[in-house]
Formats: structure tokens, C-alpha cells, sequence
């Protein structure tokens, strides 16, 4: 099927099957659709084609608070249910993603320009998640102690939290919401989602996947909601003192305004924020595979991942030599409708990331860079949305202004150096430190990268590229990027509150330290 523009039949179509048959509905507490009253709108139009899908209305102060009434209210009821029955509804939500995920996936990659193969590997990111929690289920366990006094015993217990906010971003509009809803609810904990303002279409019908599984199983309003507003109604969950804690993704601009308001009112906060991620491709790499992971890490999701590459870091003995299979490789991608599985890349998300993209490679030749390859807003048939763009290369240095900010493009910065540890210390050298990754078959070069004094972000990859992580292992990195921890590994541990037990079984009551208190 050729893809080179979605009519409006075949886009309500594709809506219908997902179940969106109105997107007044702005709110939804679990099972039911609450009719917006407000009178702001929001018309969400395709980076594909540049179309119009739908006219959202954003939700009112009185929704919200209707919202977050119902929300605690069901955790009053969902906390006490047993974790593995918990477990139990997650698995059959598992199921229905199963299947919807072609439709969700279309759905994903038309809102948000991402390549269909990526739209329907994000869904199944959902479903991934989804039987992680099942097994999680049966084993949120905690530890046992020795205590110093005796005939006591201490444990600590894991309890949820309460209502746990979500505002997610545009570049993964299902996913991670699934990374932290599943495992929150699953630890007893309800959740209020507020989807990008950019792609709340998806979130829409996340929701309208997950209602029936909620209606089949009698459980009350309340567990899953969804909320559509703008970064008002973000700052207006991130304030409110009734979410236990709020994980945010974004920007690190807009992380630390979240982190100062919750932080104000001595809150939770995981954040998930920006990344400036570099690869560094050792001599002794194995180039054809280094390369592959260049382009994938650079162009998937046209540069619009927290993981992306921004900056390749290429030893100088094979400097020109990897330069010119780059370029050689850009030369050949194939870019346009995302739905066409022949393409490599899609869109980017709107014309204001066209233009930061502009400002970039312009301020990165202000500055001495020198563009390779790219450079270019793409025109003319197929393009008419203008958010077609070449993906770029720049031969820069690290210390240069641009080179230390994210910018959310297909633009990568080539960077050369002479021995390793110049390299990591090259890596480092800048705010963020969320992915890295480093591609050499020398195995002491492989751990001194991902020893104490290599690198220094919350993934470190060898032989592999910054993105594409699993959902087994905890996502999430340092510095200006957070520091929080989603998916995988004990992530589970952030949505829930820890809680130390001490029994004492004998029948005396003696005090820890030795401490005397007679009477």
C-alpha cells in the first residue's frame, strides 16, 4: 500500500477501530469518559502530511479536581487488592495491546512522524512491560535483618505510595506512560496520566484499549486516568499535594521546574530528562557494526530520542576513513511518510523543531563547525508539512556552546581523539548523562569504559548504540538528566514507600545501643 497521504476516511477509520469516536471526551477516570466543559481547544495535526486528525478540548480546574477525587478514592480500594490479582489485570491489558498494537502502532507513528516499525515497537514496549509487571506481581519482596537486641527480628515492608502523576513527552506518546503506570499500579499505587499536548491522540486511545478490561473486572473509577491539557495542567499535578510522587519526562528545562515545585512541597519526583549521548568508535571496533549503530542511534525517531546520538567521538587513526562510510551511508536514506516501511526516517515533530534545528547547525558554524553532510529542510512533493529535514553532520569540538545543549534533531557532532581515556573524558564533559556507548573488540578498552572512571551516565553500552534499551533493565540517567529510573531492574521500588519493622518476641523489652532506662 502506498502511503503518500492518509485520507480522512482511512484516519477515522483507524481512530474508530481504536475506539475514539469523540475527543471532547478529555478526561477519562478508568471506565468512564467525562465530557470536557472547558472551551479550550487544541486542533493536533499529523508531521506526516501536515493534516488535521482531530480538535482536542483541554480539561478544566473542576475536571482536575473531579480527577483527583476519584483517583484517591479508587487507591483506598486498589491498594488493598492482592498484588498478584493486581498482576492479574495488568496481564489481560497485556492482551489487548496484543490486540490493537498494528493500530496503535499506525496510530503512533501518524501523530508523532516516528517510522512504523518504531510505532509498533513502542507499542510493544507496552506489552513488554506489561508481563514484567505480571511476574512482579508475586515478588515485591523485602529484606530481613539481624537485630542487635535479642529475641527481636526486623523486616522492611514496601507499600504503595498513593496517586502517582505521569506527564510524559511527545517522542514516546504510549510507552513510557506504560513504564510507569504498569508498575505503579501493580504496586498498589493509581495513576494520572497528562500526555504530551503534541500527541494526545495516542493517549486517548490507550485509554479506550484499557477500559474495557477495567469495566470486564468491576473495578471501580479511579485506577487508570487520563487527563488533556497543556504544561498548565502539567504544573497544576506537579503542585498538587495529594501526588504522592510525580514522574515527569522531558526536557531538562522543564524538569527542573517540576523538581523545584514538588521539591517545595516535600514530594516525590522521578525524573527522566534531556541526554547529549556520544559513541566513541575505538580502532579496534568493528566498524560495519559501529556504523550501523551510528545511523540507527542518529536517525530513528529522526533524531528525536532521549537516547539519541548527538555526538560521535571517532579515534584519529581511522578518523576519515569512518567519516567517509558515514556520509556514504547518510547519502543513502530514504526519507518521508513514516508509514511507508521503505523509508529510514520520518518528520520532526512540528516547524518549531525545524527551526531549532536550523538554529543549531547555525550556531554550530558560528562557532567553527563544519557541516558534512545535511543541512537542509527537505521540499516539494511529499514534504508539503514542512518537518522533512536531511540528517546532519558536523565536524565540531566539544567545548562549543551548541555541542553542550540537546537539541532534538537528527544532527550528530563528530568529535576526534587520539587515546581513550581523552575520549570518555570527552564524553563526560558535559551536563547531561543519560546513554553511552563505546565499540572496540580490545576488552581492557571495554571495561575501563564502564568502570568507576569511564563513563559517566546511567547506561554505558559496548558493541552496541546509545538506544534501543530493554525494558529488563532500569532506564534512566545522572547529572542534569534526573537521575530517576524507570522499566526494569527494581525501578519498581520508586513507586512505592518503604517501611523498616521491628518485632520484638521475648518478654523483655531491652533498648538498642545498650541504653539503660530503668523505673
Amino acid at each position: 500500500m502506498h502511503y503518500s497521504k492518509m485520507t480522512n476516511i482511512q484516519i477515522q477509520n483507524l481512530l474508530n477501530r481504536l475506539g475514539i469516536k469523540s475527543v471532547n471526551e478529555s478526561v477519562c477516570t478508568g471506565g468512564q469518559w467525562i465530557t470536557a466543559i472547558g472551551s479550550e481547544t487544541k486542533q493536533i495535526h499529523s508531521p506526516v502530511d501536515g493534516q488535521a486528525i482531530a480538535t482536542v478540548t483541554y480539561a478544566t480546574v473542576t475536571e482536575y479536581e473531579r480527577v483527583a477525587k476519584v483517583a484517591q478514592s479508587a487507591f483506598e480500594h486498589w491498594r488493598g487488592v492482592a498484588a498478584p490479582k493486581r498482576g492479574e489485570l495488568i496481564r489481560q491489558i497485556g492482551n489487548k495491546l496484543r490486540d490493537q498494537k498494528d493500530d496503535l502502532g499506525r496510530l503512533v507513528s501518524y501523530e508523532m512522524g516516528k517510522s512504523l516499525q518504531e510505532g509498533w515497537g513502542e507499542v510493544q514496549e507496552m506489552i513488554d512491560i506489561c508481563d514484567f509487571a505480571v511476574g512482579l506481581s508475586r515478588q515485591l519482596y523485602g529484606l530481613t535483618m539481624v537485630s542487635e537486641r535479642p529475641n527481636h527480628s526486623m523486616q522492611e515492608q514496601w507499600h504503595p505510595l498513593g496517586v502517582v502523576g505521569i506527564i510524559s513527552s511527545f517522542n514516546f506518546p504510549v510507552a513510557v506512560w506504560s513504564w510507569n503506570a504498569m508498575l505503579a499500579a501493580v504496586c498498589g499505587n493509581v495513576c494520572i496520566w497528562k500526555p504530551s499536548e503534541k500527541t494526545p491522540l495516542s493517549a486517548i486511545a490507550v485509554h479506550q484499549i484499557i477500559k474495557s478490561v477495567l469495566v470486564e473486572n468491576k473495578l471501580p473509577e479511579g485506577i487508570f486516568n487520563l487527563i488533556i491539557g497543556d504544561h498548565r495542567m502539567g504544573e497544576k499535578l506537579a503542585k498538587d499535594h495529594r501526588i504522592t510522587l510525580i514522574s515527569a519526562t522531558g526536557s531538562t528545562r522543564m524538569g527542573k521546574r517540576v523538581g523545584q515545585i514538588v521539591g517545595g512541597r516535600l514530594g516525590k519526583c522521578l525524573l527522566e530528562l534531556g541526554g547529549n549521548n556520544a559513541l566513541i568508535v575505538s580502532e579496534e571496533a568493528n566498524l560495519e557494526n559501529a556504523l550501523k549503530a551510528c545511523i540507527f542511534g542518529a536517525v530513528g525517531t529522526a533524531g528525536q530520542r532521549c537516547t539519541s546520538i548527538r555526538r560521535i567521538i571517532i579515534q584519529d587513526s581511522i578518523y576519515d576513513k569512518f567519516i567517509a562510510k558515514l556520509i556514504n551511508a547518510y547519502r543513502q536514506l530514504k526519507i518521508g511518510n513514516p508509514l511507508d516501511q521503505k523509508n529510514h526516517m520520518g518528520p520532526l515533530i512540528d516547524v518549531q523543531a525545524v527551526n531549532a534545528y536550523l538554529h543549531a547547525i547555525a550556531e554550530a558554524e558560528n562557532e567553527g563547525g563544519h557541516v558534512l553532510y545535511g543541512a537542509k529542510v527537505l521540499s516539494g512533493e511529499g514534504y508539503q508539512s514542512g518537518t522533512y529535514v536531511l540528517p546532519t553532520l558536523i565536524e565540531a569540538k566539544n567545548h562549543y556552546k551548541i555541542v553542550q545543549e540537546e537539541t532534538f534533531a537528527p544532527i550528530s557532532y563528530i568529535l576526534k581523539y587520539s587515546r581513550l581515556e581523552e575520549a570518555i573524558a570527552m564524553q563526560n564533559d558535559v551536563k547531561q548523562g543519560l546513554s553511552s556507548a563505546i565499540f572496540t573488540n580490545n576488552m581492557q578498552e571495554a571495561h575501563l569504559f564502564l568502570s568507576a572512571i569511564g563513563s559517566d551516565c546511567g547506561i554505558a553500552n559496548v558493541n552496541i548504540g546509545t538506544s534501543g534499551a530493554e525494558i529488563g533493565g532500569a532506564f534512566g540517567g545522572e547529572k542534569d538528566t534526573g537521575g530517576g529510573r524507570e522499566s526494569g531492574s527494581d525501578s519498581w521500588k520508586a513507586y512505592m514507600r518503604r517501611q523498616t519493622n521491628t518485632i520484638n518476641y521475648g518478654k523483655d523489652m531491652p533498648l538498642a545501643q545498650g541504653i539503660k532506662f530503668d523505673i
